[in-house]
């Protein structure tokens, strides 16, 4: 058996290779891959390094876990082997307590932890905020998406809009990024985007910003979150939602507060004012309520 000291001499080294080895490490790499990340940047977002810990810790136990799994069954294929000479069947144990006993509490120790840990970074995502700087109504529509920057007034008469089409490819097969549904943040606000549906189910999704909310007729969901850098990032509906699904993209804008505002002043230069969150809603009965509230009564 080799000797304290001789595995000191082992350790010291390894420990030195591991600790170089991940400083070497890029961001992207110690963020499991995930976009949202630059080089001595910051992340896009206060919720994306929260996302990426979960994602990557996560693998780790995993990984440890399937190590220890496979070794044990390596082992056990190793020493109880058939050897030569070796007849019949070998001795059946039918139980063994303390073993079941701790194939049972590890698996349900490891599940508890896991859960616990997501339900914590999901209960802090899913905070939304009370008094946010920016309320914006994400609507989405087969196949583009409206946005809405929602004013002050109580019947959002002050409110600014854009509504999109969507993505038109041309005969290669190229998209022309710049006619697409975009929406602009303020840099370093709190941002809350209530999410509505015209007709199907969506999924409103910006990918740095590493999560996804489902979008119902009749049931409004919201996100809350601070834009932390400045830049454009893509976002697309991540749910099938019919024939042209794959051509629902938008995209987003992160900007300084001071081009946010010019931002909206064009759009009220452009007339672009109002309450838009029922226009053109295709279903109009909400579901298990018999209104239709999306209708327009004639006079």
């Amino acid at each position: 058996m080799p000797s304290k000291r001789r595995l000191r001499w082992v350790a010291i080294p390894l420990g030195i290779v591991t600790a170089i080895v991940l400083a070497g490490c890029s961001v992207s790499e110690r963020n499991g891959f995930l976009p949202g990340f630059v080089e001595g940047g910051t992340a896009a977002t206060n919720q994306t390094e929260r996302v990426s810990s979960l994602w990557v810790n996560s693998w780790i136990v995993l990984l440890a876990v399937g190590i220890i799994t496979w070794g044990l069954m390596g082992w056990a294929l190793a020493v109880y082997r058939r050897r030569k000479g070796q007849t019949g069947l070998p001795v059946q144990l039918r139980y063994n307590m303390p073993i079941e006993i701790l194939y049972t509490v590890i698996p349900l120790i490891f599940i508890m932890g896991m859960f616990f840990f997501t339900a914590r970074d999901q209960t802090e995502i899913e905070t939304q905020w009370t008094d946010p700087d920016v309320e914006v109504t994400a609507i989405a529509k087969q196949w583009a998406w409206d946005f809405q920057y929602d004013g002050e007034e109580k019947d959002n008469s002050d409110a600014v809009w854009t509504m999109g089409v969507q993505a038109q490819p041309d005969e290669a097969g190229d998209i022309d990024r710049d006619a697409l549904p975009t929406l602009v943040l303020p840099v370093d606000q709190k941002v809350k985007i209530d999410l509505q549906s015209r007709d199907v189910i969506h999924s409103f999704w910006i990918i740095d910003f590493l999560y996804k909310k489902d979008m119902y007729i009749g049931k409004d969901n919201s996100w809350s979150f601070i834009p932390t850098r400045i830049g454009e990032y893509d976002g697309k509906c991540a749910e099938l939602c019919g024939e042209y699904h794959s051509m629902m993209l938008f995209n987003v804008k992160v900007v300084s507060q001071a081009d946010y505002e010019e931002y909206l002043d064009t759009l009220r230069d452009k007339g672009n004012t109002g309450d838009i969150t029922d226009a053109y809603d295709r279903l109009s009965n909400l579901p298990g309520t018999g209104s239709n509230s999306g209708a327009k009564e004639e006079e």
